[in-house]
C-alpha cells in the first residue's frame, strides 16, 4: 500500500519496517534528472534500533519519489526526522550556483495547471521538457541549510513554484537527530496564496551537484496527520 491509515494519520510507506541493502520499499522510486551524471547513493541502513534512509551525495543529484493521494485539509501535519553529517561550505539558497542541500524534504501538490498564468505554464512545460515530468507544478521543499537561518524562507532558485523552507540552520545539530513537523496548509497559504490541492506525493533529496562538494544524511519515517483539536 502506498500509505497506512491509523485513525488520525496517514503514515508515508516507512523505512523502518523495510530490510537493509539497497532495495527500497514501494513505492518508494529513484528518480533523477537528464543531464545529471553523478547520482547521490540512497540505501537502507540500520541506525541503533531502526532501519533508516542513507543518502550519500558526492557532487551528485537524485532523489527519491513517494506517490500520494492525499487530502491536506484532512492531515496538515507533516512529520519526520533526519540528521546530516555537515553541511555545505559553499551553498546559497539564493542562486542556482549554491542550490544545494545536505538534506531536503518535498511535499508534492496536483495543482490545477489551467489556474496557472500563461507565462507560468510556458515555464513549466519548458522546465519539463529539460528535466522531466517529475518538475513539480506546486511544491513546498523544507532543507537542512549551512548558512540560513531556520525559518528563512524563499522562492527556489530555479522554480517560482518550489517554495524553500529552512527548518534546519547552521552546524550546531550535526550528527543529531532532528524531529521536525510542519504544516503544510499553514506553509501553501504563505507560499502560493491560497489553500493547497490535494497533496500528490514526497520526496527526498541529498543534493551537491552545483557546489562539487559532499554530504551524508540519513532520514526517518515521514507521517501526516490531523491538526490537533
Amino acid at each position: 500500500m502506498p500509505f497506512a491509515a491509523a485513525g488520525d494519520a496517514m503514515l508515508v510507506t516507512p523505512f523502518s519496517t523495510a530490510a537493509p541493502g539497497p532495495a527500497l520499499p514501494p513505492p518508494w522510486r529513484f528518480a533523477t534528472l537528464p543531464g545529471i551524471k553523478n547520482h547521490t547513493r540512497y540505501t537502507l541502513v540500520n541506525d541503533g534500533q531502526s532501519v533508516v534512509l542513507r543518502a550519500d551525495a558526492a557532487a551528485s543529484m537524485a532523489s527519491i519519489v513517494h506517490p500520494l493521494k492525499l487530502d491536506a485539509g484532512r492531515f496538515p501535519i507533516v512529520s519526520w526526522r533526519w540528521k546530516i553529517s555537515n553541511v555545505l561550505r559553499n551553498a546559497d539558497i539564493r542562486t542556482k550556483a549554491g542550490d544545494d542541500f545536505p538534506a531536503r524534504v518535498y511535499v508534492l501538490f496536483d495543482y490545477d495547471t489551467s489556474k496557472l498564468p500563461v507565462i507560468q505554464r510556458m515555464k513549466l512545460a519548458i522546465a519539463r521538457k529539460r528535466y522531466g515530468a517529475d518538475v513539480p507544478t506546486a511544491a513546498l521543499c523544507y532543507v537542512w541549510d549551512g548558512k540560513a537561518a531556520a525559518g528563512t524562507s524563499a522562492w527556489s532558485a530555479y522554480s517560482d513554484r518550489v517554495r524553500m523552507i529552512v527548518v534546519e540552520g547552521g552546524s550546531g545539530n550535526l550528527d543529531r537527530w532532528r524531529s521536525e513537523e510542519r504544516d503544510v496548509v499553514a506553509d501553501f497559504r504563505a507560499a502560493f496564496g491560497e489553500d493547497p490541492p490535494e497533496v500528490s506525493g514526497v520526496a527526498i533529496v541529498s543534493d551537491t551537484d552545483n557546489t562539487g562538494e559532499s554530504a551524508t544524511a540519513m532520514f526517518g519515517d515521514i507521517s501526516f496527520r490531523a491538526a490537533p483539536k
